[in-house]
Order: structure tokens, then sequence, then C-alpha cells
């Protein structure tokens, strides 16, 4: 009698867990807040002006730089999005508030990279993002930053080219000489003159292969890369890279692909999307920019 007890006992717990799970199973699910302006999701890409500096810094970061601001989603109480500038690819969170047709935007960096600081800017009509970015550190070389962006839709090209008009000049890494000064001749004057120099910066600069070389369609041969210089070499490697959207975090880089038009910086790592083409071009040309040399020329900016 006691173990019957004890059945239907168990037996009407299992019911009671049973009801009470479909219950709950047939409960509606929360719903998600709604997103709001998707019109605003996407790129919003130009130039990264420095308007305030540490004046007794040594202007180790370039001036202007090429940023992509991503907004990627968009709800009453959240925004989340993407800086993506100068090899730095960093989460946003904020908020955005709306009057007429002006929406503002307060959006923060993480603040555990010594380089995040905040964004404070406004989207008019739909099709210009102009604002400011505020280092959280104020002691940082450049402590402030203006913007003003325009939408932009990245697709991969392998067809893209370095525009013809282009100075390929590495005003990065100028060599340095003491060049002797010649003295006026002055043959009444036995006595020796100290000598003069004055000094001189040098640069590199890359030839015309780099606008006729495809590094993305066409394999690369030794024969193409024999008497190229060394720069030739890194911006055809670097070439291909900037086709796919790498943020360059190197200023050597930078100063070629920032100021083309097409160029659009996306992702700090796109190893997956290179072609197999593109993998064994970069193979090639690291090898040949191993041994390759450079000439320095003088050349105004």
């Amino acid at each position: 009698m006691k173990n019957l007890f004890y059945l239907l006992f168990a037996i009407s717990l299992f019911s009671c867990n049973s009801k009470e799970k479909k219950t709950l199973e047939n409960q509606p699910q929360k719903l998600q807040e709604q997103e709001l302006m998707t019109e605003l999701y996407g790129s919003w890409v130009g130039d990264f002006v420095a308007e305030e500096r540490d004046p007794n810094g040594q202007e180790s970061e370039m001036h202007i730089n090429k940023i992509n601001i991503s907004i990627k989603k968009i709800t009453s109480s959240e925004v989340t999005g993407r800086s993506i500038v100068a090899g730095n690819n960093r989460p946003l969170t904020g908020r955005m508030t709306k009057k007429g047709n002006t929406i503002h935007f307060i959006l923060n960096e993480p603040g555990d990279d010594k380089n995040d600081g905040f964004f404070d800017f406004e989207i008019k009509n739909d099709t210009l993002l102009v604002g400011t970015w505020t280092a959280n550190n104020p002691k940082k070389e450049v402590s402030k930053r203006s913007f003003q962006l325009t939408r932009k839709e990245f697709r991969y090209n392998p067809y893209l080219m370095l525009p013809e008009e282009g100075m390929y000049v590495d005003y990065q890494n100028p060599k340095i000489e003491n060049i002797k000064i010649k003295a006026e001749e002055e043959p009444e004057i036995t006595e020796e003159k100290e000598e003069e120099y004055e000094t001189s910066s040098l640069y590199r600069i890359a030839s015309e292969s780099i606008i006729t070389l495809n590094s993305s369609t066409q394999k690369l041969t030794e024969s193409d890369l024999k008497n190229l210089k060394k720069i030739d070499l890194q911006i055809l490697r670097n070439t291909i890279f900037a086709r796919h959207g790498f943020t360059f975090k190197t200023k050597t880089i930078r100063q070629f692909f920032d100021q083309v038009e097409w160029y659009i910086p996306i992702s700090s790592n796109v190893n997956a999307k290179l072609t197999s083409i593109e993998k064994g071009n970069i193979a090639i040309l690291k090898r040949f920019e191993k041994y390759a040399e450079d000439n320095y020329d003088s050349f105004g900016r």
C-alpha cells in the first residue's frame, strides 16, 4: 500500500512538472528591441584630421589618416559600430538622439587601449557625418581630430589600380645627407677656409611599375620583378591588401593609400580573403623585397 502511494505521488509530481514546462514553452519570447534608421548602417569614410596636437611631441602621428566609422545597429537605447583607422579596429557603443533632420551620436571606444577615445558626431540629411574624436588620454600626442565622412560601400575589385597622377614618394623615411658647399674661387686669398656643408633630405620614389603591374590578377614572375626597387615591391604587395580593405598600421604604407579614392579600410585581417594568385604574388614579392635596394633622390614636398 505504501509503495502504491509513492508511485501515485511520483506520477502526480511528474505531471505537474510537465504542465509547468509546457506553459513556459508556450509563453511568447521577449520581443527584441526594434532597430531604427537602418538606412544609416554601413561605412562612413573620409579624412581623420588632427586638430589638437602636443606642441612638445615628436609628431610621430600623421596629420591626416583615412577613417571608416561603420554603424552596425541602432535602437532607441543603444548604437553599436566600429572605428577603423591607422591599423586599429575598435568596437563602438553609445547612444543616439534625433532633432529634426539631424541625428546626434556619442559613441565610445572600449577604453582598454592607449589610443581609445570617444566620437561625437551628427548625421545631417542622411548624407554627411560630421564630428570630432577626443582621446581618453589628454596627454596623447594628438588628443583631438575632426572628420567629415560620406557613405561608401566596400566591394572587393581585383582590377583597382593606384591612380597614374599619384605622387608615390616615401616622405616618412628620408635619408639625410651632408653635402659639401662648393666655395667660390678667390685667387687672391691663400688662407684655407673651413669646409662648409648643408643638410639635404633624399627620398625613395616609386617607379611606374606600381601602376602597370596588377598583383591581384596576374601571376608575377622573376622577370617582372628583378629590376624593381624595394619601394616598388612594397607598394605592389600592399596594393593587394588595400584592395581587400586592410587597415594599415605602418605610416610608410598608409601614405600611399589613404589618399586613394577607392581605398576603404574595413578590416585588420584579410588573410582569409586572399586569392591563390594573390598569395603566390605576396610570397614572391616578399622574397624579392629582402634583397632589393632603393635609389634616393631630392624631391620637394
